[in-house]
């Protein structure tokens, strides 16, 4: 049975998994995550978001779920302009390496912090960019985007338009010691 598969048989009970991340695929390639309040005009900001090339600031892979659990790996590049959203469901989060700014708070390297389920959040990554391990309570879970701020989507456009010719050659945190 493929793992896609077993993902998708909510009678499948858990076992005994090793994880690589040399083998895990791309988290688009999953059906794991439900967009919700994606307007007519949130939808035009991001197809300009993807023509900047905002996808070149974020490599985004699941390393592992099982029902009632899941775990991400995420790099966001330097500048990359990670919207102000919600989950639905509950998240932890582990920093591996590099920086990111949360509100007023720096956190680096074996730092993290916890999100209970609807809290919107969002971060600035750190001038070397940062990795982060992402813990889910659920395997399957929504992202709401808060798209009330104009402001915003034309300062993340701007940023990727900026920071996009330098993300080709940024390396993880974790290769330079960030």
């Amino acid at each position: 049975m493929s793992e896609a598969e077993t993902m998708d048989r909510p009678d499948t009970k858990p076992r005994f998994q090793i994880y690589r991340y040399s083998e895990a695929k791309d988290f688009a390639e999953f059906d794991l995550m439900d967009y919700k309040g994606v307007t007519e005009e949130l939808s035009a900001k991001f197809a300009e978001l993807g023509e900047a090339g905002v996808n070149d600031g974020q490599v985004v892979k699941l390393l592992f779920a099982a029902p009632g659990f899941s775990l991400t790996y995420a790099w966001f590049k330097s500048g990359f302009p990670l919207p102000r959203h919600t989950h639905s469901a509950d998240c932890l989060y582990y920093i591996i390496a590099g920086s990111l700014q949360l509100g007023t708070e720096t956190l680096g390297r074996g730092d993290g912090f916890f999100l209970p389920k609807d809290m919107a959040y969002a971060y600035t990554p750190g001038p070397e960019g940062v990795e982060v391990l992402e813990f889910r309570t659920a395997e399957r879970f929504d992202i709401h985007f808060m798209a009330a701020n104009p402001a915003f989507w034309t300062r993340a456009i701007d940023a990727v338009r900026r920071e996009h010719a330098g993300w080709a050659d940024q390396r993880r945190p974790q290769d330079v010691g960030a």
